[in-house]
């Protein structure tokens, strides 16, 4: 087709011809200009030329957006790429590609650690027992939100003012202070959340998204270090022998049962409270007497551990209660809702807690140590008190660690030791016996009795 000096009004006139799919028409004034019109009334100006002796064409842009004056000036840019040797084509998509790198190096430089421990948290959580991954995402909490039992809102983590920032505003000066601060007013919490972050910024580091945007310093620093509170023991917080007695007498005089079971579960086995709280009877072998707790530390598959006659025998009546059927009138309130009943999936059940499942036992536990007269033992010093008690009995420390989930503290222990059920059952049977002689509970009929 012949060329012919485009014009603007010209350009408005051409029309692809009859029975073709689309028409081309090419400019005399600028090499290589032509105009395409399609079928269905697209026009749009491109570009052809001869590049090693093959033709290459290019799209300029759409009639509406690109004016003459403008596609000419691009055509004759482009016909100089060509005569340098340089595709096009290949030229704009290196300019895209360089664009795309820039747009993403932006992003990840403005990116916040908000947007990072999402990311961070979702590739390590099949590494993670489920109660690891609760605790990451409790302590990087924004809070405010309706409280599950009680009044109020709930309160930030103690990682959460630090969620806006960017990665590379994560440095020891901007640590110190936040560390100094969350350690004066909740030192435990946020030891761990300082373990958290630390571990987190060693991932960033070698992390292709996020590797150069965080320091080392964030966590190295001295001013960084020595603000990081060193979390004792609680002085007292733990049984004695000669209080069991008391003990026992009070927390087996509880009204509910499952608050009562619980809390005698927790003393005799050295569980973690939210381990023992989530206990399923899926995971209660009341045959082979064995339970399998969710374990921070094993993480998937949990920890075995024995279940010993009197926890069993206590374990044997929740199990009944879990499988008979409520009154009628609580039937009725759940015909009302649209329910119907079924077994509870947990041991310790609740009809308030969101869940399900136990919540909130330490108002009974508090009540039964001040009807006993003992000092304030915490949940967590039930834990402790298991692991006291059993040196009266003279077990192997590694026998305790392992029942109580602890990570091994000797290389003896980590590598050569994998003590089956059986022998954990023969020295856990040993402590259990210990403490419920010592608390004054009776055998009857050659089985330890219950309340």
């Amino acid at each position: 087709m012949a060329k012919q000096a485009f014009t603007t009004a010209r350009v408005e006139t051409f029309a692809c011809d009859a029975g073709k799919s689309q028409s081309i028409f090419w400019d005399s004034k600028a090499p290589g200009l032509g105009l395409r019109v399609t079928a269905a009334g697209a026009r749009a100006f491109i570009f052809e030329s001869r590049l090693f002796g093959r033709t290459i064409r290019t799209t300029v842009g759409d009639v509406r957006t690109w004016e003459l004056g403008r596609a000419r000036t691009e055509a004759a840019r482009l016909k100089t790429l060509v005569d340098s040797g340089i595709d096009p084509r290949e030229h704009r998509a290196e300019q895209q590609a360089a664009h795309e790198a820039r747009r993403v190096d932006a992003e990840r430089r403005d990116a916040t650690l908000a947007e990072a421990w999402a990311v961070y948290i979702g590739a390590r959580k099949p590494f993670w027992s489920q109660r690891h991954y609760d605790d990451h995402l409790k302590n990087a909490d924004l809070g405010g939100v309706p409280r599950q039992r009680g009044k109020g809102l709930t309160e930030p983590g103690p990682l959460a003012s630090l969620m806006t920032l960017k990665l590379s505003d994560l440095t020891g000066e901007r640590i110190a202070p936040w560390m100094t601060e969350e350690a004066s007013k909740r030192p435990t919490m946020a030891a761990l959340s300082f373990r958290q972050l630390r571990a987190f910024l060693r991932w960033a580091a070698d992390n292709k998204k996020y590797a150069g945007l965080t320091s080392s310093d964030a966590y190295k620093a001295r001013d960084v270090k020595d603000a990081v509170p060193r979390v004792r023991a609680k002085e007292g917080d733990v049984l004695q022998r000669e209080q069991l007695p008391a003990w026992f007498n009070a927390v087996r005089r509880i009204p509910n049962r499952v608050h009562s079971v619980y809390l005698q579960s927790l003393l005799l086995t050295g569980a973690r409270r939210k381990e023992m709280a989530g206990l399923r009877w899926q995971d209660v072998d009341l045959v082979w007497r064995s339970l399998t707790l969710d374990d921070k530390v094993e993480g998937t598959g949990g920890r075995v551990i024995p279940l010993t006659p009197y926890l069993a025998s206590l374990f044997g009546e929740l199990k009944d209660l879990a499988e008979t059927a409520p009154s009628g009138r609580r039937q009725a309130v759940l015909v009302a809702r649209g329910e119907s009943w079924a077994p509870t999936a947990w041991v310790f059940p609740s009809l308030t807690s969101a869940d399900g499942k136990i919540a909130e036992p330490r108002a009974a536990h508090v009540k039964a140590l001040t009807a006993a007269e003992l000092p304030h033992v915490s949940l967590h010093g039930l834990r402790r008190s298991f692991g006291t008690l059993a040196e009266w009995v003279e077990v192997p420390v590694g026998v305790v660690a392992q029942i109580q989930g602890h990570k091994p503290s000797a290389i003896a222990e980590k590598h050569y030791r994998r003590r089956p059920l059986d022998l954990l059952r023969k020295w856990h049977d040993r402590i259990e016996d210990w403490i419920v002689e010592q608390a004054g509970i009776t055998p009857a009929n050659g089985k330890t009795t219950s309340a």
